[in-house]
């Protein structure tokens, strides 16, 4: 079931986090996987974080104490609250997945690719889903990015062969890669990422490959 691709995503997660260890590095910044793992606690179970996980500014210092309240659980303590959901919206199958399977998809490549870990190309469940979040976000994405007249044509490829245009700018760049990749590209990856990056215009395909994508 599609409602289960996030708890998946979410159990292979800790289980390579606690595999790895609580140092090693990520791709989100200079957190290392222990930092993530408290994020990821704080984002479902303390909605004091909020502020700062989606505003960020001056509301990031109250939730980097968050973080480091919850980090004085130990590490294997987190990963295992982060395992699993908290009572409440995120017990119904529905709500959870599409509140989860796009942060757990993302943060899961976020431990693998530093370790070198190739794209996983053999889950074509999940580069299915994956892909209806790709066409329902990439609008919102590109007017957040504000990357004016720069529209992206989005070219799915293996598990899934579809096309979508996000932004309306006449500026086209062609982004073309399975959906689990199109998906880091958008969520601000873009140099890991394991797409083409495609175009006549040379500066709107270096506006795309360096502009500020994420939720």
């Amino acid at each position: 079931m599609a409602t289960d691709l996030d708890l998946r995503e979410r159990h292979e997660l800790c289980d390579l986090m606690l595999e790895l260890g609580p140092d090693v590095p990520t791709l989100c910044g200079e957190w290392t996987a222990f930092d993530l793992a408290a994020h990821l606690a704080i984002r479902e179970r303390n909605p004091l974080s909020a502020p700062g996980i989606l505003v960020g500014g001056p509301f990031e210092a109250f939730t980097r104490k968050l973080m480091d309240k919850e980090q004085r659980r130990g590490f294997e303590a987190v990963v295992a609250r982060v395992r699993t959901p908290p009572k409440g919206p995120l017990s119904v199958p529905a709500i959870r997945a599409a509140m989860s399977l796009v942060e757990y998809t993302v943060h899961h490549e976020d431990v693998r690719r530093p370790q070198g870990l190739a794209p996983r190309t053999d889950r074509d469940d999940l580069q299915t889903e994956v892909w209806g979040k790709v066409r329902q976000l990439s609008g919102l994405i590109l007017r957040k990015a504000r990357i004016g007249d720069v529209a992206l044509q989005l070219e799915a490829t293996g598990a899934v062969d579809g096309s979508h245009r996000a932004g309306k700018g006449d500026r086209v760049v062609t982004v073309t890669g399975p959906p689990a990749e199109l998906l880091l590209f958008l969520y601000g990856r873009q140099a890991i990422a394991e797409v083409e990056v495609t175009g006549t215009d040379v500066a709107a395909v270096e506006t795309a490959r360096t502009a500020a994508f994420g939720i």
